[in-house]
């Protein structure tokens, strides 16, 4: 597919709350210390709900008959990388419609570790999340948090 050199790539990402209203927060793999929430890009013709389901069960092991959908952002958020990051897969950046969930699994179904995405995972609270998120996503996840505030700790 030949890509124009200023696109945003189409995505999805995920919120997911346990029943005391933390966060699932993931640490990725190839930076350490960095953490972030489920998300992904769209694959050909996938709706943006289904994307967002699949990269967490990607992402995570969590199955969607373990996730309730409480509510979804009004409009696509976008971020944009950093130069460095740039490459002809991610583009310029990335246009995603967000969700949040409410996990109402075991915890033992959670594997971040088949992914090869990320490294460990953890329930926190957003505010503690936010500071370990990498800088160009704050803004987004900030927009998040106002939309989600009364179901996050």
């Amino acid at each position: 597919m030949n890509r124009p050199a200023q696109y945003f790539r189409a995505g999805a990402g995920a919120m997911i709350i346990n029943n005391k209203g933390l966060v699932l927060g993931l640490e990725r793999d190839d930076i350490p210390g960095s953490w972030q929430m489920v998300q992904g890009g769209l694959d050909s013709f996938e709706e943006p709900l289904a994307s967002a389901l699949r990269e967490t069960a990607e992402e995570t092991g969590i199955r969607e008959r373990d996730l309730e959908l409480i509510d979804s952002y009004p409009e696509p958020l976008a971020y944009e990388l950093p130069a460095a990051a740039r490459t002809m897969l991610m583009g310029r950046g990335q246009v995603q419609f967000w969700y949040l969930f409410k996990f109402s699994g075991n915890d033992k179904v959670i594997d971040v570790i088949s992914g090869k995405e990320f490294r460990d995972w953890q329930w926190i609270r957003f505010q503690e999340l936010l500071p370990q998120v990498v800088d160009f996503r704050r803004p987004l996840y900030r927009k998040l948090a106002e939309r989600f505030q009364k179901y996050i700790l």
